[in-house]
């Protein structure tokens, strides 16, 4: 079988290997490689977002709405938990997505002093769009490995973020 090719983070582990024989670098082989990825795919993200006229924090409030299933509506507080931002920030957002006309704010019929966020006809199409564009340019990125592979780095990886979010 062919040796795999070489990629950047072999060269600078070499060199650290080469400088620095008496540190265990597995770690490093793992971790920068992820780190390249993550710049492979905040360009990608950028770039099928910006296709569809979207910035990021965008996408994430329509994706968070999109996901809750019809009437594809959450409550502020909600949103707050599926976005991880604060309630100021969320507010400023919902006022700009409202205004492009992807979400609506309407009475929450469970509780008369609140609200809910519901994402418009025009809102759904783009977050639509934006995640076909996102998936297609995902399945590029991930295109060098075989579907079992990518069930197989789907679970290492599971494994690992599991201990940071529980």
């Amino acid at each position: 079988m062919p040796e795999p090719q070489q990629d950047e983070v072999d060269r600078l582990v070499d060199a650290w290997r080469r400088e620095r024989a008496d540190l265990d670098l597995r770690p490093m082989e793992v971790l920068s490689r992820v780190s390249r990825l993550s710049h492979h795919l905040d360009r990608a993200r950028r770039q099928a977002f910006t296709e569809h006229g979207l910035e990021s924090w965008e996408f994430d409030v329509l994706a968070a709405l999109r996901r809750a299933g019809s009437p594809y509506e959450l409550s502020p507080g909600r949103l707050l938990k599926e976005t991880l931002v604060t309630s100021g920030t969320m507010t400023n957002r919902v006022d700009r997505l409202a205004a492009r006309g992807f979400v609506a704010r309407l009475p929450d019929p469970k509780d008369r002093r609140g609200v809910l966020v519901r994402l418009t006809d025009a809102g759904r199409a783009t977050v639509d769009g934006a995640l076909s564009a996102l998936l297609d340019r995902e399945h590029e990125l991930l295109a060098g490995l075989d579907a079992g592979a990518q069930r197989q780095l789907a679970g290492l990886l599971r494994s690992l973020v599991v201990a940071f979010e529980n």
